[in-house]
């Protein structure tokens, strides 16, 4: 490939496209690979592009059975525009490429760069490598490189961050690949990640998501077994940091300090996400998963005692191997014991790679389908219930961006309760940002949204919603994107006067 080769790019300059597939870490992930591009002088292209950018890069998943299956199929969509476009590259990244490595080139060698979970750090250099030495670059570190939130970054949200406090995972759950692909858990010092956090305050973001494999382990690494019940009380001292959540705890970690952090500080969200995957306890120890039923329900009724008013979610497997409908009646009891929220629910598939795949008993897939639907009813339903106990109360929202497709034709607004419930509200004559905050009156329940009908009680406009108006303006300076930059570390610079009136486990 030549340097010159460009013709097609916006204004001279390269465009680039990300594409993610999996958990929270991979969107995490795509953020930094975005920054790095954006870094290095790469312009994002429009969010039409279809594989029209000139470096498309794969953020990969390996979790599902057709994973890999779904990749191929998505690289050989751009072969022939990737024949016809001198100077286009193709990068894949993630979980996906730090397993198979070498294949992916010899199943698609119009690949340029392979690269793997612990170096996404090397994304400018291995397809700047690629295209000076016109040939394919696969370079998969075994162990982290260096930790995600250190690079630079260009988030989604302005007013909205995820920040990373650990890479990996201790647990060999049965079902799960992640370990292997991810490595041993891998903590962050705290000073590193309170004073991300203070700088994205600085930047006006005002929610945060802690985010780790298995984020209540935190603290493992470091000889702290209270550390993450003391990293969620020192987030409710920094100023101006309105909503903190983390992503995904682990019942075996779920300690009792951890409850009383959540319900003590008061900017720590009332949710919780705590992945069930089986109720039944022969087939959590098939999974090998270090809890069964009676210490699940107990942690759920530790945890609406303290916050009553908690919402609750979970991830469940439905078939799992050897799973007997004896075992599947299980998990119906604990999902009517726990009443979620929601729960996300999965049909099990083979992970290649993990030990479960080679079990005897995999389920035929009628049984697994028509367990299935059982499943997604009774949630269904209690999900709903759940929602219509919300009618009458008030609540405070943060105004959310594209959370509503139908909201043009409704004329409606939409936000997040801090229980993270979706709610639509009406519009209200004054100018309301995303990540400013509005008070409404829920109206009515739907399973899996709210509503407030009625007029807006209070609009409070936020440093948040000032940092949205600010990325607005320069991105209509620049239409193809703007770099929002690393986080200085250290003591964050003075916050703007607030206007009057914001996985696997």
């Amino acid at each position: 490939m030549s340097s010159i080769d460009r013709s097609q790019s916006v204004g001279g300059t390269r465009t680039y496209e990300v594409r993610t597939y999996g958990c929270q870490m991979n969107v995490h992930d795509s953020e930094r690979l975005s920054g790095l591009l954006e870094d290095a002088g790469y312009v994002r292209a429009p969010e039409d592009a279809d594989g029209d950018a000139d470096v498309v890069v794969f953020n990969t998943c390996a979790v599902r059975e057709n994973a890999d299956n779904k990749l191929y199929g998505n690289l050989g969509h751009l072969a022939p525009k990737k024949a016809s476009r001198p100077g286009m590259q193709i990068a894949v990244g993630g979980c996906l490429a730090q397993k198979d490595r070498d294949t992916i080139v010899k199943r698609a060698p119009w690949v340029d760069v392979v690269f793997g979970t612990h170096n996404i750090g090397k994304l400018p250099v291995l397809l700047e490598r690629a295209r000076v030495q016109e040939e394919a670059q696969v370079e998969i570190a075994e162990s982290l490189e260096a930790f995600p939130s250190t690079l630079p970054t260009r988030r989604e949200s302005a007013y909205a961050a995820w920040v990373s406090i650990s890479v990996g995972c201790n647990n060999t759950c049965t079902f799960c690949i992640v370990p292997a692909l991810r490595g041993k858990e891998k903590d962050r010092r705290p000073g590193d990640i309170l004073a991300e956090v203070e700088a994205l305050v600085a930047e006006g973001v005002s929610e945060i998501t802690l985010l780790g494999q298995n984020v209540n382990a935190y603290g493992s690494d470091i000889g702290d077994r209270e550390a993450f019940s003391k990293l969620l009380r020192a987030c409710g001292k920094i100023d101006g940091l309105e909503r903190v959540r983390f992503t995904s705890p682990h019942p075996r970690d779920f300690t009792d300090d951890v409850i009383a952090a959540m319900a003590e500080t008061p900017n720590v969200m009332p949710q919780l996400h705590m992945p069930l995957q089986s109720g039944s306890d022969p087939v959590l120890k098939a999974m090998r998963r270090s809890y069964r039923q009676e210490r699940y329900l107990g942690i759920i009724e530790k945890v609406r005692a303290a916050i009553p008013h908690a919402a609750i979610t979970t991830d469940i497997i439905v078939g799992f191997p050897g799973e007997t409908e004896e075992d599947f009646q299980q998990t119906l009891h604990v999902v009517r014991e726990a009443r979620f929220a929601q729960a996300f629910t999965f049909q099990y598939s083979k992970r290649p790679g993990t030990p479960a795949a080679e079990m005897d008993g995999q389920i035929p897939k009628a049984v697994v389908q028509e367990r299935y639907e059982r499943l997604v009813a009774l949630q269904e339903e209690i999900s709903w219930e759940e929602n219509k106990k919300q009618v009458g109360r008030t609540l405070e929202l943060m105004v959310a961006e594209g959370e509503g497709r139908k909201d043009g034709a409704t004329h409606r607004l939409s936000g997040r309760a801090p229980d993270n419930r979706l709610v639509h509200f009406t519009k209200p004559d004054q100018e309301v940002r995303p990540g400013d905050v509005v008070t409404v009156g829920i109206t009515y329940a739907a399973p899996h949204h709210l509503l407030a009908e009625g007029a807006v009680f209070d609009v409070r406009r936020t440093r948040a919603g000032d940092a949205w108006d600010k990325r607005n303006a320069a991105e209509q300076a620049k239409p193809a994107g703007v770099m929002l930059g690393l986080p200085k570390i250290g003591a964050p610079e003075p916050l703007p006067a607030v206007a009057s009136g914001c996985g696997c486990d």
